[in-house]
């Protein structure tokens, strides 16, 4: 089913306008770099185990600005140009 057959033509243009639409690839490259990212995340603060929320977010989000500080960066090596050889 879509919005339009779901909802009011109303209220299936106001969720329509609410979606974001990104792109994802194809091939698992992006997949890979998320699977990294959270292997960062890993390494640095869920190593232990943590039984209260409140400080899972504050631990998340101390690495998160960690990284950020660190301008750190994933080398992303997949271009258009080979996604045009596949």
């Amino acid at each position: 089913m879509t919005i339009i057959e779901t909802f009011a033509p109303e209220e299936a243009k106001i969720i329509w306008d609410k979606l974001e639409f990104i792109y994802t690839p194809k091939h698992g490259s992006w997949l890979h770099m998320a699977k990294g990212e959270l292997q960062v995340l890993i390494g640095q603060c869920l190593y232990v185990r943590i039984d209260n929320i409140e400080k899972m977010k504050k631990e998340v989000t101390a690495s998160q600005q960690s990284r950020n500080n660190k301008e750190a960066k994933i080398n992303w090596q997949f271009t258009n140009k080979k996604a045009e050889l596949n």
